[in-house]
């Protein structure tokens, strides 16, 4: 019963506060980082909740727990369905030219946002970093894999906006133009792992051009 009540409680503090740290959660709960951590690794054994690294200001990352899509979903609320309700009242209303102002408008949105950012940014490492910081912090779950010099894979192990795309995959093509306008002709920006075609995530292999 405790170890249920500890569960709960786990998921709801990531709920109401977004991704943490093992160590903020045991104090938040006023237990051993130890025994937070072992609660994490079993709610991330049942896909409830999954870990990234988010880059410190001194030292080594720090590793971050957040909730799943299925961790998420613990929780009742309606906002899949108003997602859904909206992108088909929009294109009811306003038709298909409508729906793509509207991912138009949230496209230069984010692309402003995400070169303000990666601009501050020296080295195509800095820069791939940098974009799975903000993507991390939106809810993708981002990570980054070296696979060469000047060759990445950027990793999003969750998808905040899955509904969104799985009704208007325009959604996924606007994100992967975004991405290759942030990094410009010098580089190469594709997507090599897909969600939505049975991928169990989706990744971006981005290199410098020789």
């Amino acid at each position: 019963m405790e170890q249920m009540k500890n569960v709960d409680t786990i998921l709801a503090k990531l709920k109401n506060q977004g991704a943490m740290t093992s160590g903020e959660l045991a104090k938040e709960l006023a237990m051993t980082s130890m025994g937070a951590r072992q609660h994490l690794l079993r709610l991330e054994g049942k896909n409830l909740v999954g870990h990234f690294l988010q880059k410190a200001d001194v030292g080594r990352p720090k590793q971050m727990w957040q909730l799943t899509e299925l961790g998420h979903k613990r929780f009742p609320d309606r906002h899949a369905d108003l997602t859904l309700h909206l992108i088909e009242s929009v294109s009811n209303i306003f038709g298909e030219q409508g729906l793509e102002q509207v991912i138009a408008s949230r496209e230069t949105q984010m692309l402003e946002k995400y070169q303000a950012a990666l601009n501050t940014c020296t080295s195509l490492y800095s820069k791939v970093e940098t974009l799975a910081l903000i993507r991390s912090q939106e809810g993708y779950m981002a990570s980054v894999e070296k696979i060469a010099a000047n060759e990445y894979l950027l990793i999003e192990s969750h998808c905040p906006i899955c509904t969104a795309a799985r009704q208007c995959q325009n959604f996924c093509r606007s994100e992967l133009s975004i991405f290759q306008q942030c990094f410009g002709d010098g580089f190469n920006v594709s997507r090599s792992e897909y969600l939505l075609t049975g991928d169990r995530r989706c990744s971006y292999h981005i290199s410098k051009n020789s």
